[in-house]
């Protein structure tokens, strides 16, 4: 069963969604491409992991860095899976580029080339904001574009990490 935690972030609100030992979800409120269906099928419920997870926000909003390693549990395509675990490469403080995340995953794959536009789709649903930092995925020109919680809350979470608006080299 699913369960839910509301937190209060500096942001905003944030619903969190995980079973007894993986953390399911995290979302800002109103943010696109929120599953619905998911207050009224999930229960609040006080669970451990809810706790660490919140723990770590806190850090993190305190402008720490602090190695977000939690169980996660993803029901996703295998493409967007491989998109997020290159999400979780990228350092704190730092961003990179649509086009450069499709480059590497066109390596991994042994193909000549994929789209930025299906990575900036994958990035888009990524269903767990700031532990997989989709946030600092910016545009080649080094401009903020497609961030599902908002683009004040992307701008908030690279200001807060102190990241350049230019991708790393």
């Amino acid at each position: 069963m699913t369960c839910i935690c509301k937190y209060n972030s500096p942001l905003g609100g944030i619903t969190l969604a995980a079973d007894e030992d993986f953390l399911k979800g995290l979302w800002f409120d109103g943010q696109k491409y929120f599953p619905d269906k998911l207050i009224s099928e999930s229960a609040e419920k006080p669970l451990g992991i809810f706790d660490k997870t919140i723990d770590l926000l806190e850090r993190y909003f305190h402008g720490e860095n602090p190695n977000f390693d939690i169980p996660l549990s993803l029901d996703t395509t295998p493409f967007r899976r491989a998109v997020y675990d290159i999400l979780t490469t990228i350092p704190y403080g730092q961003t990179t580029t649509y086009g450069e995340i499709a480059a590497a995953l066109a390596k991994q794959r042994g193909v000549k080339r994929i789209s930025a536009q299906a990575v900036g789709g994958a990035v888009g649903h990524n269903p767990v904001s700031i532990i997989i930092p989709c946030h600092r995925v910016i545009a080649s020109d080094g401009g903020l574009t497609g961030y599902a919680g908002g683009l004040d809350k992307k701008a908030a979470l690279l200001k807060l990490e102190k990241a350049p608006l230019s991708a790393r080299s």
